[in-house]
């Protein structure tokens, strides 16, 4: 078990359903880290932005994107996550991969697809919720939409780190601020929230704020606004303290989810 987790979140604009130029984009973004990662979280749809023209975009569960996302893993030597457009039995997801250093990887499907762009029209939720375990860490990867809904993230793994990778666009952030840190503070996780920055092809505004909280709803990184890439530091031990200190989370209701 690693007592740190380095994590580089990247917050870019995007070039609007051109997965060639965008992956090359990210390749140089990714090759300009200057230190030692262990995870690179990239946006929502990074290779399309959050387009409901699956029919053009989408790829098989082992597309190009899928690979890129592989190679970059095993030549960084670091894990990789981010949501794609994926086609599977007939059926569209925006799908989220974890991907490995070796090149193995995990996935999620968006649980709640966003009705008011009628996301659900286009693509199928997804039913079951993922908790990766990665260095020892315990993650929970989400899809955008999903930070709305307090339930589908409820805690009950005892999972370390809570990851939302979005398109959420400027006249909601206030939401996307305070949701997430909401959600590190009921969950006494980190809470990471990576969105996309500048004007997507139906011309919505993003103007990114993507961050990190710590378990007390601190924000832990510095960055905000434009294009940028950021490394932090977790620490196991500021999960293990505070949640011995306070036991929030012995005091949780005991329901499950039908």
């Amino acid at each position: 078990m690693k007592e740190t987790l380095k994590i580089s979140i990247i917050q870019s604009n995007l070039h609007w359903e051109n997965a060639e130029a965008n992956l090359k984009m990210f390749s140089a973004k990714i090759e300009n880290i200057e230190e030692k990662t262990d995870l690179i979280v990239l946006p929502e749809m990074f290779s399309t932005g959050f387009s409901m023209n699956a029919e053009k975009l989408a790829e098989p569960n082992d597309g190009n994107t899928l690979k890129w996302m592989i190679n970059e893993a095993k030549t960084h030597n670091t894990a990789i996550t981010g949501s794609v457009i994926i086609k599977e039995d007939d059926n569209f997801f925006n799908r989220m991969f974890f991907v490995f250093p070796d090149g193995s990887y995990k996935k999620y499907d968006k649980r709640h697809t966003f009705t008011l762009a009628k996301e659900n029209e286009t693509y199928k939720d997804g039913s079951e919720r993922l908790i990766v375990d990665y260095k020892g860490w315990k993650i929970c990867p989400l899809i955008c939409y999903d930070l709305r809904f307090p339930v589908w993230a409820r805690n009950t793994e005892d999972y370390d780190i809570l990851i939302y990778v979005a398109n959420w666009p400027k006249v909601r952030t206030l939401a996307w601020d305070t949701l997430l840190r909401a959600r590190a503070i009921e969950n006494m996780t980190y809470c990471v929230g990576v969105n996309r920055a500048g004007f997507d092809g139906n011309d919505h505004e993003y103007v990114g704020h993507s961050a990190i909280y710590d378990v007390l709803g601190v924000k832990i990184t510095s960055k905000d606004i434009g294009e940028f890439t950021e490394t932090v530091v977790l620490e196991k031990e500021h999960i293990v303290n505070n949640r011995k200190h306070f036991q929030f989370l012995n005091d949780r209701d005991d329901f499950t989810l039908v």
